[in-house]
């Protein structure tokens, strides 16, 4: 795929978009996921360049084919190493490669990389434009409103312009400061403020810069309202991983405009060729089905179907027949959506 169409197909997706989440979007979670949409831009959990370019960890690249347009989220803080990343990444067939400028936890910060960058948008621009200069897929940024007493009515700004001189054309940007001392990250998800209206205020500061906005986005029409309002994208986190149908079902025909609605059901027999397949490679149940725990989130029989998975799956020789066993835990709908 050439840089230009590669460029068209992650803009349009990236008007809804599953965060990436450590320990949650990994390939498994990413191939659940699109089968519930297949327009929404799919991110992977942070891979740091060292782990690649030092590590050489290339299973971390793993990923199937059906998970396009899929996202490589790198961390680091060094160009040079960075940009070994990025090339790894478009090399293994990512299309968009995404530097966390927004992750505040200890480990990340004691590398020097994720929310800690904000702190020095000049580092930030050389990653940028040292990773565009190898690779021909879209480099983005995902970043904080700022960190610990910075103003972000002064950061923020200072920040994007600096990204986009070098040569960063599309950003999300989680609408919460990060506090780096004091706050734990799951605090950091939820204490520190949310304000929407300084993100909106970007997009008007930067019409040409395609901005996303991510952060207490819980439902699918609250994406809608803020792509209406004149934001570029939303990133949803916590709510796509623990009501999956909620948030994706309905995303390509309502946010896209193209296809039907899918269900959970049409999702659940998707997934069984897949789990085949990975019990035959060796790998355990459970390292698929934890991440379906929340589809029938809402319905009758959900509880049951967690508990069935969540009891069974862990069991030596658990395998698809335990997911249907699951399935019949579930009422039916009426008129069940069609998968896509």
């Amino acid at each position: 795929m050439n840089k230009n169409s590669t460029k068209t197909s992650t803009l349009s997706s990236a008007r809804l978009s599953v965060a990436p989440m450590m320990d949650w979007t990994d390939r498994h979670c990413r191939f659940l996921h699109r089968q519930l949409s297949r327009h929404a831009l799919l991110y992977t959990e942070m891979v740091t360049a060292p782990a690649l370019v030092r590590g050489g960890a290339m299973h971390l690249l793993d990923h199937h084919e059906v998970e396009h347009p899929v996202a490589l989220q790198l961390g680091g803080s060094d160009p040079v190493e960075l940009a070994q990343a990025a090339r790894l990444g478009a090399q293994a067939g990512y299309d968009e490669i995404n530097l966390n400028c927004g992750c505040p936890s200890d480990r990340v910060q004691s590398g020097t990389f994720g929310a800690v960058l904000m702190r020095d948008a000049g580092v930030v621009a050389d990653c940028v434009a040292a990773m565009r200069t190898v690779v021909d897929v879209p480099v983005t940024v995902k970043c904080r409103i700022g960190v610990d007493e910075q103003d972000p009515e002064t950061v923020l700004p200072e920040f994007l312009a600096r990204i986009v001189a070098a040569g960063c054309e599309r950003v999300t940007i989680h609408a919460r400061k990060a506090w780096l001392q004091g706050l734990s990250p799951k605090e950091n998800r939820d204490i520190p403020p949310l304000d929407y209206d300084l993100v909106m205020r970007m997009k008007g500061l930067f019409p040409n810069l395609h901005i996303s906005i991510n952060g207490g986005v819980e439902t699918l029409d609250q994406a809608l309202d803020l792509l209406e309002s004149g934001l570029d994208g939303v990133m949803i986190g916590r709510a796509a991983y623990h009501q999956p149908t909620d948030i994706l079902a309905q995303a390509d025909r309502r946010v896209f405009g193209a296809g039907e609605d899918s269900s959970a059901e049409g999702a659940v027999y998707a997934m069984l060729p897949y789990i085949e397949a990975h019990l035959s490679a060796g790998g355990r149940l459970h390292q698929i089905t934890r991440h379906m725990l929340g589809l029938f989130a809402g319905r009758l029989g959900a509880r049951g179907w967690r508990r069935t998975l969540s009891e069974g799956a862990t069991q030596p020789g658990a395998g698809p027949e335990l997911v249907l066993a699951a399935l019949a835990r579930v009422t039916p709908l009426e008129e069940p959506a069609k998968a896509v």
